[in-house]
């Protein structure tokens, strides 16, 4: 039986992709909150409850991204003038992020600048990912296996709703996790904030999801058509599950189940997402076999992968394994 090298790679980019977004989704979403926690002490908490992992969870958008230019050039080629502005957006914020992590624990006086570019530059970030989401959902223009565009068709009422609503749903696994990793008066202000940003994600799904099917047939058909919403239908139902979960246990004052829960609304809007995609790598024109290397190519990468693969992994279940539980007040990234 001939193996699909084409289709195991469009998995483990998709699985790398989802693995940054609800793990760099959370330490994004702290940052994003930053500005509503005015004390100096909360703002450490804050951070050091993500700095053990922040710069490890981004390993998985290198991953991504890297993989996306070694196994599917012609997707890389045609994504990146077409998303040129966003991207590069969001690079430059991940920057000033990173950097303000570290130089805010090492001045006073210019402190305040350093918590704006680490609360900045989470937002901007979060915000280019959507937007570059939303435009490639609403489709890219290809011509001769070429981007055929304009320099702003990325920029549309379509993408800066995805833009504000991938916003939202960061800030609320920001306070969710919040929520498990923080105890006393922040934990009850971001037990606060889950239930409003959630109530505001859940709606912003609602939009996105009605109107994700009308940018493209095809995404109409996956979605409305008989018998493919049989199929289809179980993911919304899955998400008010998760929404059930995610209240009831913000109510019940259960620490990691509205994180989990947070989580799995994530999971389910990607799956979404990939019903309405496959088996498109650039929709609406190039498939995942059109967009693919030459197998020999992706045979070679994938036995690199084999082991690289389960070392990322293994190391980032460690770090979350060693630093579980609740964040000591009295001891920090500092």
């Amino acid at each position: 039986m001939e193996i699909d090298l084409a289709f195991i790679w469009a998995g483990l980019i998709a699985v790398a992709v989802l693995a940054y977004v609800i793990l760099d989704g959370f330490d994004l979403g702290v940052g994003i909150l930053f500005p509503f926690y005015p004390e100096e002490h909360d703002r450490n908490l804050m951070m050091n409850s993500i700095a053990p992992v922040w710069d490890g969870n981004e390993t998985w958008l290198v991953l991504g991204g890297g993989g996306l230019l070694a196994v599917f050039p012609l997707a890389y080629a045609t994504i990146m003038p077409a998303l040129y502005a966003p991207l590069i957006a969001m690079l430059l914020a991940l920057i000033f992020r990173g950097v303000a992590f570290e130089f805010r624990w090492r001045t006073k006086r210019g402190k305040f600048l350093w918590d704006w570019a680490f609360a900045g530059g989470s937002l901007v970030a979060t915000f280019a990912q959507g937007v570059a989401l939303g435009a490639l959902v609403q489709g890219i223009k290809v011509e001769n296996r070429a981007y055929a565009g304009g320099w702003w068709d990325w920029l549309t009422p379509f993408s800066l709703l995805t833009g504000a609503a991938l916003v939202v749903g960061y800030a609320l696994l920001g306070s969710t996790w919040l929520v498990m990793k923080t105890a006393g008066d922040i934990q009850a202000k971001a037990r606060l904030q889950a239930r409003l940003t959630g109530i505001g994600t859940l709606g912003l799904i609602g939009a996105v999801s009605l109107w994700t099917p009308f940018q493209n047939l095809v995404y109409l058909e996956r979605w409305f058509a008989w018998p493919a919403m049989l199929y289809s239908g179980i993911v919304p139902v899955l998400v008010l599950l998760c929404a059930f979960l995610l209240f009831t246990g913000l109510a019940g004052k259960r620490d990691y189940v509205p994180f989990l829960a947070s989580l799995g609304i994530f999971v389910l809007c990607y799956i979404g997402i990939g019903i309405s995609f496959y088996p498109y790598m650039v929709p609406p024109s190039l498939t995942i076999w059109d967009a693919a290397a030459p197998d020999d190519s992706l045979g070679f990468l994938l036995v690199g992968t084999v082991f690289l693969l389960p070392m990322i992994l293994g190391y980032t279940a460690y770090a979350y394994w060693v630093f579980r539980g609740k964040v000591d007040p009295d001891e920090g990234y500092h």
